[in-house]
């Protein structure tokens, strides 16, 4: 992600970390909740406050959000390194779950650069080239590693 990229979405403003949460990314993986209740909380407004938790903490939960529907920040301008390996991951359900040093392509507009994403695989999604669950695509399971 470049600096640029992290503006899509709400951004979640800390002292140290900024959380920007795009919802027309997220499949519900539910990896922040269960990571930093105390941060992400969907029954509370805000529901996230980054100061809640050390920043580092924070930054790296949202690392593990398998759609990239979560991106941070730090005041620093220091956003999020990719993997020095790119994997892609085909699942039963549709999901094509990439991470690496990324750009992606839809058709009505330029490529972005990205860390992590969720690609629709069963071609039904409306956010293509991203995973909505249109399709036969379920909420990710946390024990299959996404």
């Amino acid at each position: 992600m470049t600096a640029g990229d992290a503006g899509r979405g709400k951004p979640y403003p800390g002292h140290v970390i900024t959380v920007t949460f795009d919802p027309a990314r997220c499949i519900h993986a539910a990896e922040c909740v269960h990571g930093l209740p105390q941060v992400f909380d969907t029954a509370r407004r805000p529901w996230i406050k980054p100061d809640a938790a050390p920043a580092d903490e924070v930054a790296e939960v949202v690392r593990r959000c398998p759609s990239g529907a979560l991106q941070y920040t730090l005041v620093d301008g220091t956003t999020e390194a990719p993997p020095a390996e790119t994997t892609v991951r085909r699942f039963a359900d549709g999901r094509i779950v990439l991470r690496g040093d990324l750009r992606i392509s839809a058709e009505d507009g330029p490529p972005r650069h990205e860390t992590r994403v969720t690609l629709c695989g069963c071609g039904r999604s409306g956010n293509q080239p991203y995973c909505d669950h249109a399709g036969p695509c379920r909420p990710a399971d946390p024990a299959d590693g996404t």
